[in-house]
């Protein structure tokens, strides 16, 4: 006699659920798409009046100023909801940003080195910068923490690159098809892939499992995992584009089938690699580089409600983890003020070091630098792992969320000043 009861209350349950989510949803779109408008009309790229929109709508402003009203809307709910929503579609944006990229400019022996030289520099460097001034610091700014885990966490943080944001950015520049636009994307790949390696390991030592082949395990299956895509699923992807689009031309529904299912195949494999779901869908995107017509059908049916609908979504949830207004000390300001320096002094300073010694001109060296120096909301994904970690303080994780927004927000007008330098007429537009 229970049953009937039960049922109603899950099913009501459920649609309360529902309820919240699309409020949350409906929330979201609107202000992603008047965040995006205001900050192309301040001359930034849309992406940033994203980013800015997802900590505007977080407890930073609009749980400040109105904590009630936040409450119902973001509280009333689990958010496991807008979680599988925001990770869903940074993995179809990994994917179309893989698709976008013209990888035959690698075929030159300067550009291959020019990967090479300024991966290296752009990891070692703000990681030397990042590992001494988190071992000198953590004393005074995160007393409670371990010493050597927050100097290797906060070397981390320096050393990611923005890969989702900074492709963005390069589409609406028109770089994909440059060689600096590929050489960009090599690196910020290889950094970000270095860069989670890097924070599995700091988590491994901070909960104490760490072993020194677990660590030489999961490398060697990462590099396994890249071949394998290319020299094998790579031929087979294609083979079955090719078979679909004679039947159908543009994107015909088997084919996106067939495309969603790799995705996130692909996704749940680097997922078990412990670098997370987003590289699978990016290693997809890469693999199909080189199949004009395909990229052409995605961006008609699929890229545009990607960029509309999933990518605000992303940006909020990760707002809602973000809680800036603890740095209430000029101290506190000037530490934030060094992390700044710090960071941007070892992504855009290395990258364009490494460039000139790579071959390549000034403002060519100068675009790298700053297109390395986007660290994004990616970078807000690995700080809030490390404040739950417990390896930083609460006011280290603001002052990291500060550098990874400034260092966001400079990147559109850095490169309106720099790319007319090194000949490219894109202003940026959508």
């Amino acid at each position: 006699m229970s049953t009937a009861p039960a049922a109603a209350v899950s099913v009501h349950a459920a649609e309360t659920l529902l309820f919240f989510t699309l409020l949350q949803l409906a929330v979201i779109v609107l202000i992603g798409r008047i965040g995006g408008a205001l900050a192309w009309r301040a001359g930034q790229s849309p992406v940033v009046g994203e980013i800015i929109g997802g900590i505007v709508l977080g407890p930073s402003l609009f749980g400040l100023l109105s904590p009630d009203i936040f409450r119902f809307v973001f509280r009333s709910a689990p958010p496991e909801p807008l979680t599988i929503l925001s990770q869903l579609g940074l993995i179809l944006l990994m994917f179309q940003i893989g698709l976008e990229f013209d990888f035959s400019h690698l075929k030159e022996r300067r550009n291959r080195r020019a990967v090479r030289n300024v991966a290296l520099v752009g990891l070692v460097l703000p990681f030397v910068l990042g590992l001494g001034f988190g071992y000198q610091t953590a004393p005074l700014l995160s007393p409670d923490a371990d010493r050597l885990a927050s100097a290797l966490f906060i070397a981390t943080a320096f050393s990611i690159t923005a890969l989702p944001i900074l492709g963005r950015i390069m589409i609406e520049f028109g770089m994909t098809d440059h060689k600096l636009g590929v050489i960009a994307i090599s690196v910020a790949a290889i950094n970000d892939v270095v860069g989670w390696l890097l924070l599995a390991l700091v988590t491994t030592l901070t909960v104490a499992e760490y072993s020194h082949a677990e660590f030489a395990l999961k490398v060697g299956l990462v590099a396994a995992f890249v071949v394998l895509g290319w020299f094998v699923v790579r031929p087979v992807m294609k083979w079955l584009v090719r078979r679909f689009q004679r039947s159908e031309a543009g994107l015909p529904g088997n084919l996106l089938g067939v495309l969603l299912a790799g995705i996130f195949l692909a996704g749940m494999c680097t997922y078990k690699l412990g670098i997370f779901a987003i590289f699978g869908g990016f290693m997809m995107g890469v693999v199909l580089h080189d199949e004009p017509t395909l990229r052409a059908a995605w961006k008609e049916k699929v890229g545009h409600f990607v960029t509309v609908f999933f990518l605000p979504i992303f940006f909020t949830f990760t707002g809602l983890r973000t809680e800036i207004g603890g740095l209430d000390t000029l101290q506190l300001w000037g530490w934030c003020a060094l992390i700044i320096l710090l960071a941007t002094l070892g992504k855009l300073g290395g990258a364009y070091f490494a460039a000139r010694l790579s071959g390549l001109s000034r403002s060519e060296s100068g675009i790298l630098g700053i297109l390395m120096n986007t660290r994004g909301l990616m970078e807000l994904i690995v700080l809030n792992v490390g404040y739950d970690l417990g390896v930083i303080s609460r006011n280290v994780f603001t002052m990291l969320v500060l550098m990874a927004i400034v260092s966001t927000v400079l990147t559109t007008p850095c490169l309106r000043a720099w790319l007319p330098k090194a000949g490219f007429a894109s202003s940026g537009r959508r």
